[in-house]
């Protein structure tokens, strides 16, 4: 096991590793899914009904026991770039990229979470809910956040106040925020993708046992809808 005896918390400018690669998938399909699952949730079905209905990343997030499991068979799947959410601490950097993830998303602003996935090579996209935040984390050479909570800490119309003094910085506003808001979110240069668990509903997530299981085809069509919303805001 690599051992990690100092945290930077000060990282080198430049663009974390791999941030290219998320921005890419966010261009194709301007959509983050926050995916929650369940113990009988079978992670190589879920990958393939996100990627059959037309997202081209995911977020499954640290909030459940089997999150971790999930997370290892839902990796490999082609043309979906997938991460972890709700990683709080360096520790948790390791076991979600060790289990494959590509990014990591968390809540808020921890200049350790970011130095580890940047050990790891892994783009890290930290919360962020102030002009002063997004200072910060600019300093850390990282250029994409999420405003979190969004909804609740000004939505649009603090995206559109940010957006002057950082026009480098990119935003995934997730919190708060429904297929009604993707218009006005889709709207804003500064706004890479909308983040969000309406298009995954965790009832229907647990339920994905298989390919080819109600819940599986229920899935395809509600995420394909959420695609088709999000390419009508953003053509």
């Amino acid at each position: 096991m690599t051992e990690h005896t100092t945290e930077q918390t000060t990282a080198p400018a430049g663009p974390a590793p791999g941030t290219e690669d998320l921005l890419s998938a966010l261009a194709r399909c301007p959509l983050l899914p926050v995916v929650v699952v369940g113990e009988r949730t079978d992670g190589a079905a879920l990958g393939a009904a996100l990627a059959e209905g037309g997202l081209t990343a995911a977020e499954v997030v640290l909030r459940t026991p089997a999150a971790l499991r999930v997370l290892a068979e839902m990796a490999p799947t082609a043309g979906l770039v997938v991460g972890a959410g709700t990683v709080v601490d360096p520790d948790q950097v390791d076991a979600v990229v060790d289990a494959g993830a590509a990014f990591v998303v968390s809540p808020g602003h921890d200049p350790d979470v970011v130095a580890r996935a940047r050990s790891r090579g892994v783009p890290a996209v930290p919360g962020v809910s102030t002009a002063s935040e997004v200072q910060l984390a600019r300093r850390s050479g990282l250029r994409l956040l999420k405003l979190f909570p969004a909804g609740a800490v000004g939505g649009t119309a603090l995206l559109s106040g940010l957006a002057g003094p950082f026009p480098d910085v990119a935003f995934v506003p997730t919190g708060g925020i429904g297929e009604a808001e993707l218009g006005a979110y889709l709207a804003l240069r500064s706004v890479a993708g909308v983040g969000g668990s309406w298009c995954v509903p965790a009832a229907l997530v647990a339920d994905v046992t298989g390919r080819g299981v109600p819940a599986w085809d229920d899935l395809v069509e509600g995420v394909a809808a959420a695609v088709a919303a999000c390419r009508a805001a953003r053509p």
